[in-house]
Order: C-alpha cells, then sequence, then structure tokens
C-alpha cells in the first residue's frame, strides 16, 4: 500500500494544542492522528485510523488464535435489561441515558455482561456447548466527569470486550489462563512495556482480577511492587500487610486533655509536643478521623462512614472508592455535621462511635493494641491514650490509607516500589454474578441443570494506541513500533529535481512489490526541512531520504528509534528492507 502525502488527508502542527496536558495528547493531534470534537470525544484521521486498525488487527488475531469467536452488539441498549442485573442505578451518572420518541428509556452501551449472557443463554441450553469464548471490537460509551489527556480517558472509546462461558471454575481458570496468554502476546506485539497486577472488581463484580499496566509517569493508576519477591498491585487492591497486635498492657488509661484550636494534626502535635511526656510526638502518634457518606445503588439515604487512619497519612479515596463498590463515596459537609451533632469536626474519635450508631473502621495500620492520640468529640478537646481493642472496637478493617513506597509487602514483608501507570488491560473471574441474575443453567452430563460460570476480559482498544505513544517518543516525536506503524517505511523525496521525484517513485512501487507498506511524501510545495519534521513527528520505523545521494546510486535510511543513519545502494534498498 503507498499512500502519498499530496493527496493524504493530513495536516500536521507545529505547536502544541491548548487544551493538551500530556505527550499522547499532544503529539496524536500534532502529527494530525485526532482531532477534538468535544471533550473526550475524538475523530480519528486516516493516520490515525490506520494505527487504531492495526492495534484491533493484532488484537484480534490473538483472540482468534486461540478460539475465540467475534461477534458484534449493538451500542443503544434497552432499560430492561440493565434494570434486571441492577446496573441501570448503580452506574450512577457514569452512563449516557436516553429516550426514544415513545418515551422509552435506552443507554449507550458502556460494557456488555448482561448481552453476552443472554445471547449464549438464548443459543445454548447443555453442556456439550460448552466452553465458548465470544468477543467483540466495538465503541463504548462512559459519561466522564473529566474527560482528559485527549483520547487516554475519553467518553467514547473502542475496546475488545471479551466473556468465557464454562460449566464449572476449572473452566473457568483455563479460559482465565488462555486470555491472561492472549493478552501477554498482544502487548508483547504491540512494543508495550506492561506490568501484570492484582487488582479490584469494582462494578464488574466477580473474583480474581487483574490489569495490565503501560508504565508512565501520565498514568493515572499507581501500583506497587514488591522489591524481593513477584507481587504486584493495583494501589486499589493493595491489602497492606497487618502488623501483629500490641500489648496494650503497659499504656495508661486514656486521658482527655484540653487542646483549643487544633483542628488539623499539624496543629494537634504542636500542641501536644508542649505536654509532659509527649515531646516526640509526630503525626504518625495520631489517629485522623474522616467522615464520608456511601450512596448505595437504589437507596435514598446515604450511609454515614467513618474511617480512622494514621495522622501522617491521607485517605486515598480511590482506594477507598474501590473499597465500597458498588457504593459511591460523597463528601462529609458542613451541613451534614450540623444533621449529626455526635460528630464533632476536627475533634473527632473512635470512642462511642459504634454505641452511637456510626460505622467506623480503620485501615490495616491501624492494629490491634495501638494507642493514639485522637479526637475526644468535643470541640477543643483531644485523647490520648485511645487503644484499639481497649477504648475503641471497630466494625472492620478497610483499605483507605495512602500507600507509600517503603511499606511491607503483604506476601513476604519486604519494601515495596510505586509506580504510576496506564490500564491497558482487564481481566476478572466473574464466576456466577450474571448467569444467576439470568438464570442461565444448561443440562449436565447426569441430566441435572448447571449455573454456567463466567469470565470478562477487556483491552482498552483506542487507548492502547495512546498508551503506546506515551511510551514511545522523543523530542522530535512518535516513534511507532512497525507493528501498529501507520507504514513501514516512510519515504521523502527533496529538492526540485524531476529525476529524484520519479526514482522515489519508482522506489515506492519496488517497496509495496515487496510488501512494505509506503508512506510516500510526494509534495513539491514543502520544503526539506518541513519534510524532515513531517518524517520525525509522524513517526514511521523507517524514514528514507531521496536526495543529493541519488547521484552517487544511493539513499540515505534513517532508524526512527534509534536515530541511526546510513547510505545505502538504491539497487539493494528493497532487499535490505524486506529482508
Amino acid at each position: 500500500m503507498i499512500s502519498r502525502m499530496s493527496s493524504l488527508f493530513l495536516r500536521t502542527l507545529r505547536d502544541d494544542p491548548a487544551d493538551a496536558e500530556v505527550p499522547s495528547h499532544k503529539l496524536l493531534v500534532r502529527a494530525g492522528y485526532v482531532r477534538r470534537v468535544a471533550p473526550g470525544i475524538y475523530s480519528w484521521l486516516p493516520l490515525g485510523k490506520m494505527v487504531l486498525d492495526n492495534v484491533a488487527r493484532v488484537v484480534k488475531e490473538e483472540m482468534d488464535a486461540f478460539g475465540a469467536q467475534e461477534v458484534h452488539f449493538p451500542a443503544l441498549l434497552p432499560r430492561e435489561i440493565y434494570d434486571v442485573t441492577g446496573r441501570w442505578t448503580e452506574y450512577g451518572d457514569n452512563i449516557f441515558r436516553l429516550k426514544d420518541r415513545k418515551g422509552n428509556d435506552y443507554l449507550l452501551g458502556p460494557t456488555h455482561e448482561e448481552m453476552f449472557t443472554l445471547m449464549v443463554k438464548g443459543e445454548y441450553s447443555s453442556y456439550k456447548d460448552l466452553p465458548v469464548n465470544l468477543y467483540q471490537i466495538q465503541t463504548k460509551y462512559r459519561d466522564e466527569a473529566r474527560p482528559r489527556a485527549g483520547i487516554l480517558r475519553g467518553r467514547e472509546f473502542v475496546m475488545k470486550d471479551s466473556y468465557s462461558f464454562d460449566l464449572d471454575d476449572e473452566g473457568l481458570k483455563r479460559a482465565y489462563e488462555l486470555h491472561r496468554e492472549a493478552y501477554i502476546r498482544i502487548f508483547t506485539r504491540l512494543g508495550m512495556q506492561y506490568r501484570i497486577v492484582s487488582a479490584m472488581s469494582g462494578a464488574m463484580g466477580g473474583s480474581a482480577s487483574e490489569e495490565f499496566l503501560a508504565p508512565a509517569p501520565t498514568g493515572e493508576d499507581t501500583f506497587v511492587q514488591c522489591t524481593d519477591c513477584d507481587y504486584a498491585a493495583n494501589t486499589e487492591a493493595f491489602e497492606g500487610r497487618p502488623g501483629a497486635e500490641l500489648d496494650a498492657s503497659g499504656v495508661p488509661a486514656a486521658k482527655v486533655f484540653d487542646t483549643p484550636d487544633t483542628p488539623t494534626i499539624e496543629t494537634l502535635v504542636q500542641v501536644f509536643q508542649g505536654f509532659e511526656g509527649f515531646g516526640e510526638t509526630t503525626a504518625a502518634n495520631t489517629l485522623k478521623n474522616v467522615v464520608v457518606k456511601l450512596r448505595h445503588p437504589g437507596e435514598k439515604e446515604a450511609e454515614v462512614l467513618i474511617v480512622g487512619v494514621p495522622g501522617d497519612r491521607d485517605v486515598d479515596m480511590k482506594r477507598l472508592e474501590a473499597a465500597v463498590s458498588p457504593a459511591e463515596i460523597e463528601m462529609f459537609e458542613a451541613e451534614d455535621f450540623a444533621r449529626h451533632p455526635a460528630l464533632v469536626r476536627g475533634y473527632i474519635g473512635p470512642q462511642g462511635l459504634a454505641e452511637a450508631g456510626y460505622t467506623y473502621k480503620v485501615d490495616t495500620l491501624v492494629v490491634p493494641g495501638s494507642a493514639w492520640i485522637t479526637g475526644a468529640n468535643e470541640a477543643g478537646k483531644h485523647a490520648a491514650h485511645v487503644v484499639n481493642g481497649r477504648d475503641f472496637t471497630p466494625s472492620g478493617t478497610i483499605g483507605a490509607a495512602e500507600v507509600r513506597a517503603g511499606d511491607a509487602c503483604p506476601r513476604c514483608g519486604s519494601a515495596i516500589t510505586i509506580d504510576r501507570g496506564i490500564e491497558i488491560g482487564h481481566i476478572f473471574q466473574l464466576g456466577r454474578k450474571y448467569t444467576d441474575v439470568f438464570q442461565f443453567d444448561v443440562l449436565g452430563p447426569d441430566g441435572k441443570p448447571v449455573r454456567v460460570t463466567m469470565g470478562s476480559y477487556g483491552i482498552g482498544v483506542s487507548r492502547a494506541v495512546a498508551a503506546i505513544a506515551e511510551q514511545k517518543y522523543d523530542e522530535l516525536g512518535l516513534v511507532w513500533p512497525r507493528e501498529i506503524a501507520p507504514a513501514d517505511v516512510h519515504l521523502v523525496a527533496t529538492g526540485k529535481d524531476d529525476a529524484v521525484y520519479e526514482a522515489a517513485g519508482r522506489l515506492a512501487a519496488d517497496l509495496d512489490a515487496a510488501g512494505l507498506r509506503v508512506l510516500f511524501d510526494d509534495r513539491r510545495s514543502a520544503s526539506p526541512g518541513v519534510k524532515f519534521k513531517d518524517a520525525e513527528l509522524i513517526g514511521v520505523p523507517t524514514i528514507v531520504v531521496v536526495g543529493k545521494g541519488l547521484a552517487e546510486g544511493k539513499v540515505e535510511v534513517k532508524d526512527r528509534a534509534t536515530g541511526e543513519r546510513t547510505d545505502v545502494p538504491l539497487a539493494d534498498l528493497v532487499a535490505t528492507l524486506a529482508g
């Protein structure tokens, strides 16, 4: 295939778009791959569509290779199906809802578990029909509250979602491993750096769950890795290593102190350092109690949840949201405190919260037997020597405190590191969540009904384009891996000599005949400097320049990734590049 830049629908830009925050957004717009339509909504131009299709092709080839079969569902879906599973409500504001002219409710599909389950239930009824693995590559819609970073976090995006249907849990595990291995091959072929980490299932439901993350400084996900073993997890799924229970037998009885004007941890520490016996007080000795509201799907009244974390750490809201999903978190505002006078803002302590009817949970760092300085539930007063298990008993533990480098690995106890990454894939062992709802049984070998078990597996196809761009660029522009680049060779004809353009045209035809995809810069109106800058910006793996060297029978070949330049005899070029 030859794409001639003289007729290609393409305009490159020299300046970054004003709204661009991350490298992939800047470069994909500047190089003419995508254009913004609205927040979180982008059009794909010809070069961008080529890259998007190449990513989809790799995904499709590896899915087909292990026996998965492709289907396609509509994006416009009726409410009734999602009412059955409760997700019409559960998704909250994250889905696009609309009505048809008759007033019937629909949504734009954010995901298709319900549809896949009903499709297989409608066609299969015997254990002999299983296992089956189905997938689709389709546009999805989610009403992101803060769409950002170009196509990394959009409201409309292309996704591969697949689902396995098996007779038992052993079959599910096999399907899960088939998908996991396919994902490894996919992301390896795409030329990506990636990590496989333990993850939370969230609104998807299910048990075992892993994410594939592309490490990148601009990633919205944070993940931990152990420095000694192979443990890795999204910070939302980080379990924390519970400390050993402490012996509190020598801790004095809890005592209340006057601490006026100390609504923050910093002011509290300063005051206690002035008290006798508290000279070494730090924020780590204090217990911070944060109040939030949980909005459960379908419930009108919000539940009050109070979370205790060491005072030297903030509550990680993403971690907390994952722990309480599918409930949504709302902040506890001034009017909420007014309705709950027992909760004294800035002076909340765990003492008596359970008796007052509040749910109080602590992070795993707040171990039984540990003693704390915390609020006394009275304005201007704090209590010291407040012991977990003696002076208060939490209703449970919850992963809520921010995770830090150096924290203990929950598997081996060694220190962890923290990095940022972009979620590019997610695999779940769903189990029977959806087959239970839809009562999807098949007749087993003994003639008795057996409830089918499912797996769910997703890859962000359009997001992968941006994630690769985040990993593959330099100061000059994009540097695509060959597997997904819009062309194999960017052929640049320079100067004004007709002989150069004629030779370049013949070379393009020869490269095409050899099976190489060619992006041919045959523009007569563009200067050599503009052509070279465009070639670097667009990021095709091999750049071939036909110019002054033609008089000596040579062309210049540049490796876009390494910057290495080589003069190659024109007669040998096709064999060199096709070899």
